[in-house]
Order: C-alpha cells, then structure tokens, then sequence
C-alpha cells in the first residue's frame, strides 16, 4: 500500500514538472518569431513584420501606391478642387485629399475586377465583358466625387432649412442681452445639424486668433448656400460699419424665412414633374395590364373558340 501511493506522488510530481516545463516552453508563432529574434536585426525586423496587423502590412501600403498613381493622373490644382468638395460636404470623417485620390485608383481596379468575376460566372461574352469593364472602371473613378457631390447636395439642404431657426435663435440670444459671439455659441450648443457645426466652427477659428469677419468670411467659402452667404455677407458689414447687430439679424431673420417658404413652394411645384417618369414607366403599365388584361384575355377565348 505505502508502495503504491509513493509510486502514485512520483507519478503526480513528474506531470506537474512536465506541465510546468511545457508552460515555459514557447510554442508555434511564439517560437519562430523569438527564433527571428535571435538571428540579428534582419530577424528582429522580419519578428516586428509579423506582428503588424493586415491593415498595416497590406492596406497601407496599398493606398500609398494608390496615392502615388492617383496624384500622378490627376492634375495640378485637383487637389484643390477636392478639398473644396470636402469643404462642401462638411468634411467628412476621416475624408482627407489623400484619402479620396487613393480611393479614386483602388475603385477604379477593384469594381472592373468585380464586375468581370461576376460576367465570368454567368457565362457572359468577352467583348462585352471588356465594353462593361471599362465603364465600370470609369465610374469607379468617379464614385468617390460622386459621394461627394450627393454628400454636399444633402447638407445643402439641411443648411436651407434649418438656417431660419437658427438665426431666429441668434436673435433672441442677441436681443435678450447676449453678444455675438455668445449667442453663436448658444445656438451651436442648442441646436444640431451644420448650421451648428459651422457656427462652432467660427467659435473655434475666433479662439484661435481669426478676426470675427474673417471667421464668418470662412463659414460663407466652405458652403454654396446663397442664403447663409447673404447673411454672412451682413454680418461681415455691420461689423465693418458698427451697425446694430440685434436689427440687422431681425432684418436677416425675416428674409431668410421668406426664403425658406418659397423654396419650399419651389419643391412642392417640382413635385408633378419629377412623379412623371416614374408614372408613365411602371405604374401605369401595371394598371394596364391589371384592368385590361382579364378583358384581353375573355375577347381571345371568345375569338378562339369560334
């Protein structure tokens, strides 16, 4: 019996010993990246390689070079215009100049590749594999300015009506005692959407050392808005020339929603127009068919059966 159980503690203390050997031990990756390691700098190089992430390894890299043939088929002053684009669409996170000629190249490979795998799949011709290749390949040139364009469009929009509120809130700010400044930030704390976002934009440019018309001259480039153009424009002014603030923005309160209501009138008589195509190609075709086709059908049986 004392036999058995010694030979039973020597069994248990050479598996933890093994158990603790094989925990020191380093395994797989670990191995070679501590053998990568020992070999001298190259080795040290080729270890920190391996543990970079596929974004950092592939993707970067990849975009770089993108960059590069971007920067090279685009001209001189597309920079510019890209950044003015940006400036229109408010800037969009994580949109840079770079970023989106990088993304102009890589759409432009990747959507022919794609759509050429899909032709492949379902058997199509070549020639007219290479015919919608090619068409694809140039708008993926022009998917990322298209984002832009659709991205400004739309926060035109949001700028065109919700500007009315926020000077009608600007008002009341400056009336009830506030200054200027003071109530742009009310109004920006108070309220969302990019009127706010332009109007804590001016705040910060103004902490920064920007004069007041200069910060307001800038909100007025980075947007297409005739309306908030023309109330920068009177601000600008009655800066310049000490104008009472509180009259010109009642002044400018009671234009803008003017505006506002006749380009909702505008929209409202677009409406009949822009509900045409659609009309006249899918509905009524299918009222056609659901009111006349049982009458076409009853007249070809009675036809037929005589």
């Amino acid at each position: 019996m004392l036999l058995l159980v010694a030979f039973l503690l020597l069994l248990g203390a050479i598996a933890a010993v093994a158990a603790a050997y094989a925990k020191e031990q380093p395994t797989g990756l670990a191995r070679a990246l501590e053998a990568l390691e020992r070999s001298g700098p190259s080795g040290h190089q080729l270890a920190e390689e391996a543990d970079r992430s596929f974004t950092d390894r592939v993707l970067a890299p990849l975009q770089a070079r993108a960059l590069t043939v971007g920067r090279r088929i685009t001209g001189a002053d597309k920079a510019e215009r890209i950044r003015r684009r940006l400036d229109l669409a408010g800037n969009p996170h994580g949109w840079t100049v770079d970023w989106v000629l990088s993304m102009k190249v890589l759409s432009a490979v990747v959507l022919p590749l794609i759509v050429i795998i899909y032709g492949f799949l379902l058997a199509g011709s070549i020639p007219i594999l290479l015919v919608v290749a090619i068409g694809a390949m140039v708008l993926g040139f022009f998917v990322p300015d298209l984002y832009l364009y659709n991205k400004a469009s739309h926060r035109a929009d949001q700028i065109k009506r919700s500007l009315a509120d926020a000077v009608d809130l600007l008002t009341i700010s400056v009336e009830a005692g506030l200054g200027f400044d003071a109530a742009l930030q009310q109004v920006a704390r108070n309220t969302t959407g990019p009127v706010a976002e332009e109007f804590s934009r001016v705040l910060r440019e103004m902490q920064l050392g920007k004069s007041r018309s200069e910060a307001l001259r800038s909100m007025g480039e980075r947007s297409n808005v005739d309306d908030l153009n023309t109330f920068v424009g009177s601000m600008v002014q009655a800066d310049a020339f000490g104008i009472p603030i509180a009259q010109v923005l009642r002044v400018q309160s009671g234009e803008i929603r003017v505006k506002r209501r006749q380009y909702a009138e505008e929209k409202a008589q677009q409406v009949p127009v822009k509900i045409m195509i659609p009309l006249i190609l899918f509905i009524l075709p299918c009222l056609f068919i659901v009111i006349i086709g049982p009458a076409a059908i009853g007249a070809y049986d009675a036809f037929t059966s005589k």
